[in-house]
């Protein structure tokens, strides 16, 4: 198994914030220099031991995918190498696994698109047949197609709380009618070219999550990361079946081995400490998202 890196430490400049995944460091006033690590996150909670080569392909998958989608919107990119900005002796630490990026505004929410029912949204819909308000035909099964795309936003959580699914009329209160509508547009519009182009190479794009900010101009931006297994829900075409949880290219074999581990023999409260991690977990999950990159990057 390859050497892994759960943080980067760099003395060349100023480190802003450490998230789930990205470490960020200030370039100056209006760029950020974001180094994806090989942590991974569930339940919203740090697990101790990294992922090797999460980084790497985290940041991979989502250059594709700024570089597939610009026409749609700006993205945060600057086209500076990443490796320019930093001292001889951090190259190793951001080779491979960093984006320098405009410094923006971000919108206080995640912009979340649902093409099938899973994950909260299959449970939500169990309960009261809509998903964050947004009203379905009655009689749909776990992981059906919805009949269009829907716009389900969330709520940004600080670290160790979770993300709390919201109406479009909760996001109209946080960030104005105009871009709230703006916003859904283009989130629905990323999700259905970029589901289009995976659909022709064998994989079902589930859902995903979008994060937008500002430029100093007022500019909505296309920020974060886009499209990985981190912030998407991938199905192999293949086993896909209506009715039933298909097997992912993504989290969700962490998850669902998280749901049946045991800590001094009850099941795991999904804070923090989280469990640690078996050697086998972490290689299956590596390997499910090397699958996702070489499927979606190289067909």
């Amino acid at each position: 198994m390859t050497s892994a890196q759960f943080e980067s430490h760099l003395h060349s400049l100023p480190l802003i914030a450490r998230g789930k995944v990205r470490d960020n460091y200030a370039v100056g006033s209006d760029r950020i220099l974001m180094v994806a690590s090989d942590r991974i996150s569930a339940f919203d909670v740090v697990m101790g031991e990294p992922i090797p080569g999460k980084g790497e392909t985290l940041t991979r998958m989502a250059l594709f995918w700024f570089d597939k989608l610009k026409h749609v919107v700006p993205n945060h990119l600057t086209g500076v190498t990443p490796e320019s900005v930093v001292a001889p002796d951090e190259v190793e630490q951001v080779r491979g696994r960093s984006m320098l990026v405009k410094r923006l505004e971000p919108l206080p929410i995640e912009a979340v698109v649902r093409g099938y029912l899973a994950g909260s949204g299959w449970k939500e819909y169990q309960q009261n047949g809509s998903v964050c308000g947004v009203a379905l035909p009655a009689g749909l099964r776990q992981a059906a197609r919805l009949p269009a795309p829907i716009f389900t936003p969330a709520t940004k959580a600080q670290a160790g709380e979770h993300d709390e699914n919201i109406s479009f009329e909760q996001t109209q209160s946080l960030i104005g009618a105009a871009r709230a509508d703006q916003v859904r547009r283009i989130a629905i519009r990323l999700y259905e070219e970029a589901a289009a182009y995976a659909l022709g190479r064998g994989i079902v794009i589930a859902d995903t999550k979008f994060e937008f900010g500002l430029d100093e101009r007022g500019t909505l931006t296309l920020m974060d990361e886009v499209l990985t297994p981190d912030s998407s829900r991938f199905w192999p075409v293949e086993s896909y079946r209506e009715g039933e949880s298909p097997p992912s290219f993504d989290k969700q074999y962490l998850r669902d081995w998280l749901e049946q581990v045991r800590v001094d023999g009850r099941p795991w409260n999904k804070k923090a400490p989280a469990p640690r991690l078996t050697d086998e977990v972490i290689r299956q999950t590596s390997m499910r998202y090397l699958i996702a990159a070489e499927t979606l990057l190289n067909s």
